[in-house]
This record gives C-alpha cells, structure tokens and sequence, in this order.
C-alpha cells in the first residue's frame, strides 16, 4: 500500500545557493540537486514530486530566507461510523 504524500515543497531556484543542507537533512529524501545553474553559478534544490511528509526540516535547515516554502496537505475528514443497532450515538 503506497503512502499518501501529506505535504510539497516549492523552492525560489534563484535564491538557492546550492549548499544541499537541505537535501541531506530530508527524511524521506525527496529533495535533489539540479544540473542546471542558476543565476549564482550553483545547482538548485528540486523537489522530486513525491514522498514529501510536510515535515519542513528543509525549511528550517536552509540558510537562505525564502527560497524554501513547506505546504502541508490536510487530511480528509473520517466518515463518523454509526454506533450499535445501525443509529448515531444519541447525545447526553
């Protein structure tokens, strides 16, 4: 059974400098660096487009303001299941 992702990241490529603190620190190591360069010559943090938990151990551990945004994605709301006999539980 594939676990649902419960969050995505989005980075500012220009404003990655390319030190991959953030790539090490991700526990499900969902980010990578690029072969392209950006404006300062380095290789920007991608999101691969799976596996993020919203965690946002990236977002903490990057040295630069506003290159890294964390979404957490919410949970779908549980059905409530009927009590016994078929009818919901009767309030106090």
């Amino acid at each position: 059974m594939a676990v649902q992702p419960r969050g995505k990241v989005t980075i500012e490529t220009e404003e990655c400098k390319g030190c991959g603190l953030c790539v090490e620190s991700c526990p499900p190591k969902c980010l990578e660096l690029t072969t392209e360069l950006n404006v300062y010559g380095a290789h920007p943090v991608r999101y691969t487009g799976t596996g993020c938990t919203g965690c946002g151990i990236c977002f903490y551990c990057c040295p630069e303001p506003g290159a890294i945004t964390v979404y957490r994605i919410k949970a779908k709301a549980k059905a409530l299941a009927p009590a016994q006999g078929g009818e919901l539980a009767a309030a106090l």
